[in-house]
């Protein structure tokens, strides 16, 4: 029986990225559905589970994306408020790679080193990788912070990362370079999660600084969100430092994306959010 995947975007256009991995996953066929909310979803969720016998279920499954973090955790709600015994299928949450990417920086940087107790600083933080970034690190009993250009925005991500997880980030304020480079001055862990194009921090600006241990930068697209970093560094060491770029544990998001697939099909009755996929990533990494 053909394994289906279908992927549930909350934006207007379902994800090519997520659909290339869904393949690559072991997927026979991915069907896109975009502009996807709690209140048009059912009619889909339902032809997943009323079509195939309980022992072949396993056959289908559900992806959620789209760029949005908030949109897809209500999506993934009212996806499983449609379930009941014996009528459900697998699902898998990860807004515009939240998870799978922020999974293989956390565990990257766990295999590397202890993170409980350690000053950990989330630049940018307030997209889907940032928060969730934030949230597995804090889980790890790092002390976390993390920085916006507005306050506000910064306490939102962190409320909304305490009500899911139950754990206290500390939001900054943090508008421009020198005010990054002062909130990671006694930090042992630098994790920037910026939008393409931006520079967080100049290498001048983290080179010297005495405190840092580990750095990651989760922008693959030139400048880099930390100067001085290459998207290829994989766990090197620069200045007394140890560094990734995005593409030196991107590897292992893909891979760990890839693995979240092909568990999907193996029963009806999972759902793959931040914790389940950092438990497979740390076996990983």
């Amino acid at each position: 029986m053909k394994k289906l995947l279908f992927q549930f975007d909350t934006d207007l256009y379902p994800a090519v990225f997520d659909t290339v991995v869904g393949y690559d996953g072991g997927a026979d066929h991915v069907i896109g559905h975009g502009g996807l909310t709690p209140e048009n979803v059912g009619p889909l969720v339902d032809g997943t589970i009323f079509t195939r016998p309980p022992k072949e279920k396993k056959n289908t499954a559900i992806f959620i994306g789209g760029s949005d973090m908030l949109a897809g955790q209500a999506l993934l709600a009212a996806v499983q408020k449609k379930f009941f015994p014996g009528f459900q299928v697998s699902v898998m949450l990860d807004s515009n790679g939240s998870n799978t990417t922020a999974a293989a920086g956390v565990a990257t940087l766990a295999k590397n080193s202890t993170l409980a107790g350690k000053k950990a600083v989330v630049l940018a933080g307030t997209g889907p990788v940032g928060q969730r970034v934030a949230a597995l690190l804090a889980l790890q009993g790092a002390d976390v912070f993390l920085t916006s250009r507005e306050m506000q925005r910064a306490v939102n991500a962190c409320q909304a990362m305490q009500e899911r997880f139950g754990v206290q980030i500390t939001p900054l304020e943090a508008g421009d370079n020198a005010a990054r480079c002062e909130a990671i001055a006694d930090a042992q862990i630098v994790f920037a999660a910026g939008a393409a194009g931006i520079e967080l921090l100049q290498a001048e600006q983290w080179q010297d600084n005495p405190h840092i241990e580990l750095l990651m930068d989760a922008n693959a697209a030139p400048p880099a969100g930390i100067g001085g970093i290459d998207s290829m560094d994989r766990g090197i060491e620069r200045h007394g430092k140890i560094v990734w770029g995005a593409i030196g544990f991107g590897t292992l998001k893909l891979a760990v994306h890839r693995a979240c697939i092909a568990q999907l099909f193996t029963s009806d009755t999972q759902t793959l959010d931040a914790e389940e996929i950092f438990a497979l990533a740390r076996d990983m990494a």
